[in-house]
């Protein structure tokens, strides 16, 4: 385990000009509607528990032995955070009693509440009273990003993103290449910042940027500096307001956002017929809460 800072220390930095110390809080994204595991899958086989929570949409509670979140959780514990907000909805007691339960070990879990799922921009704005003057981790709860990647995005200065390699992706995750041939493009200049970044870019971008390009799985680091910038998020052609546009945003205004580069798998949580492959994949995971 990655240690963190001894927050007794004197060195330690306070208040707005906190944002190079070592991050301990990170936001986990657990609002969204569930609607591709909603949806009936024969091919899928699920026991009756793991059918139950896939009827709820509830991702992070799939139950791979025991639920995906205490994998995604303990993972953060061992990168040094400390503090976990899990963004949720009302009807989500699901999600409010496993914080409740799952707290007080490795890490303190609250949560905060996206009233609708109006896109990631507006989730990530649910947790601004809990991130503060703080920097924090934010990243989805469908997913699980190998501990190498959140040690490099935790060491990373200021705001960062992992940049994902997307042949290590291909090989190393149960995403078919097709999917990820659908993330998030970044392109970069000589000294790892972000210059851009494309969501659902089209053959024509994927072109332009080459195949060498990263690609984003939203595992991200921000400084308070994103709040302000999700605040000014207009809908995207879908209609949602989108983290990705923040991101721009808070790049237009001065923002620098540290490319961490990853060649490693990420399991994917995202439909019925994922579940047994992270179940394996998963399978000698040791997790401590």
């Amino acid at each position: 385990m990655t240690s963190a800072t001894d927050s007794s220390s004197p060195d330690r930095p306070t208040g707005p000009g906190a944002a190079a110390e070592r991050p301990r809080k990170a936001v986990v994204l657990a609002r969204g509607l569930g609607t591709r595991m909603r949806r009936a899958d024969d091919s899928a086989q699920l026991d009756a528990k793991q059918a139950e929570v896939a009827n709820s949409g509830v991702k992070a509670m799939i139950d791979v032995g025991r639920p995906f979140l205490d994998y995604v959780l303990s993972v953060l514990a061992d990168a040094g955070i400390e503090e976990v907000c899990l963004v949720i909805g009302p009807e989500h007691d699901i999600l409010r009693d496993y914080a409740a339960r799952t707290s007080g070990g490795r890490l303190t879990v609250t949560t905060a509440v996206q009233e609708t799922p109006r896109g990631t921009a507006d989730a990530v704005s649910a947790a601004r009273d809990f991130a503060g003057d703080d920097r924090v981790v934010v990243l989805n709860s469908d997913n699980y990003y190998p501990l190498p990647a959140l040690e490099a995005l935790v060491a990373a200065p200021g705001s960062a993103l992992v940049g994902f390699d997307r042949t290590a992706l291909v090989e190393g995750s149960n995403i078919p290449a097709d999917r990820i041939r659908a993330f998030a493009v970044v392109a970069q200049d000589a000294e790892g910042h972000l210059t851009d970044i494309v969501e659902k870019p089209d053959e024509e971008t994927l072109a332009a940027y080459g195949e060498a390009a990263p690609v984003s799985m939203n595992c991200w680091m921000f400084t308070p500096s994103i709040f302000e910038a999700a605040a000014r998020v207009e809908p995207s052609p879908r209609g949602e307001l989108e983290i990705i546009d923040a991101v721009r945003l808070a790049r237009d205004a001065g923002e620098v956002f540290t490319v961490v580069p990853a060649a490693v798998g990420v399991l994917d949580m995202s439909s019925r017929g994922d579940i047994s492959a992270v179940q394996e994949a998963l399978q000698g995971v040791e997790v401590r809460l």
